[in-house]
């Protein structure tokens, strides 16, 4: 692709991406309740993947009709896209700042990537991850925390098996796409975080189905009394504990995973320390 065509491409792309933010941010305020934070996950799912962020919204998460939230996300794979949702917005969230920032260190890009890991891990367990429960825990931030770290850092992992090797190998090939001032770097960025998507979906299914993660649910009526009936759209208080082997297992498969895509990217651009 000529440089005239990337360019051309991603404004395109920046503009269906400015129009699916707008809708997804009126149509969350007026139509669709769901809870604060998964608003703030889709809205940042929309800014990175863009109409691609909106059609995994309307099919997942959008209410057709008032009233009928809690029967629309009832499938087990919305409530995975749920899952995945505000982790990938986390996560990405965290890897888009930290390189943004580490750029203007010149850095080895295998330092960046480290950099890049950790602010990936902290914004989706202390915000997305621990915040999500902490309403459900009774406000125990703590007990939230110790509760998402297994979840968080296994679906994390995930997540960086597809961004890792996209960012890399896309940074290597397309000219200014380290710069944060530059459009290339969110386009490369907005490649990423659709293929960490893909890649940490399947993990995000396996947590929900096992009940160690909550995927999306309706916010209760503010203005209601908290009866039976309107509590029937809210999760449980906690999430369920998995053998400790089987966590570690699980951590263990996540990080080979992730070792052996680096290792294999690594084949096709230079990582450095």
């Amino acid at each position: 692709m000529t440089g005239d065509a990337l360019s051309g491409a991603l404004l395109l792309w920046y503009i269906l991406t400015a129009a699916s933010v707008a809708f997804m941010a009126y149509d969350l305020a007026v139509n669709t309740p769901a809870m604060g934070v998964m608003k703030a996950a889709w809205l940042l799912i929309a800014l990175y993947l863009g109409p691609v962020g909106l059609a995994v919204y309307l099919l997942s998460c959008r209410q057709p009709l008032p009233g009928t939230h809690d029967a629309f996300i009832a499938a087990h794979w919305k409530q995975s896209v749920g899952s995945l949702a505000h982790c990938l917005a986390g996560d990405a969230t965290g890897i888009i700042l930290a390189a943004a920032i580490t750029f203007h260190f010149h850095l080895p890009n295998g330092i960046d990537l480290m950099v890049e890991y950790l602010a990936a891990f902290v914004f989706g367990w202390l915000i997305f991850q621990a915040l999500f429960m902490k309403s459900m825990l009774g406000g125990n931030y703590g007990l939230a925390l110790r509760k998402t770290f297994f979840a968080e850092f296994v679906s994390m992992n995930m997540v960086m098996v597809g961004m890792l090797p996209t960012m890399v190998i896309l940074m290597y090939l397309v000219p200014h796409s380290h710069d944060p001032m530059h459009a290339s770097f969110w386009g490369v960025m907005s490649v990423a975080t659709l293929i960490g998507g893909i890649t940490a979906y399947p993990i995000n299914s396996w947590m929900v189905a096992h009940h160690v993660k909550h995927g999306m649910m309706t916010a209760p009526d503010k203005h209601a009394p908290m009866t039976m009936d309107n509590m029937k759209g809210m999760p449980s208080h906690t999430a369920a504990t998995l053998p400790m082997s089987t966590q570690l297992a699980v951590i263990v498969g996540t990080l080979a995973l992730l070792a052996i895509a680096i290792y294999v990217t690594s084949r096709f651009a230079p990582i450095s320390l």
